[in-house]
């Protein structure tokens, strides 16, 4: 294989910051197949019984692993700098009653 084949290209990344791509989510849902995964973003407000998808997201499982490993890799630098990131288990956490005919698996 030639040298210049070898080498990575460099792919140019850019948001669009005028079609309002950024959006706020509180919870997520996580469902898949055998060929991908599937998470569903939601914003839950207060004394609202519904909630739309804001964003979905379809992926390989393998850019999914990809994915989980450059979280992790992020919230081990984010709490060096600013702390643990703690996640209630006290039961104090809002309780949500999803039907399950939603959730295929």
């Amino acid at each position: 294989m030639k040298e210049e084949n070898k080498k990575h290209k460099q792919i140019k990344l850019s948001l669009e910051t005028d079609n309002n791509v950024e959006e706020y989510v509180n919870f997520a849902i996580t469902t898949h197949s055998p060929a991908e995964f599937v998470i569903d973003f939601f914003r839950i407000l207060p004394g609202l019984s519904k909630a739309k998808v804001k964003s979905r997201i379809i992926m390989s499982p393998v850019h999914l692993k990809t994915l989980v490993k450059a979280l992790q890799d992020n919230i081990s630098k984010y709490e060096d700098k600013f702390g643990e990131i703690v996640v209630k288990s006290d039961g104090n956490s809002p309780k949500f009653n999803l039907p399950d005919d939603v959730l295929p698996n």
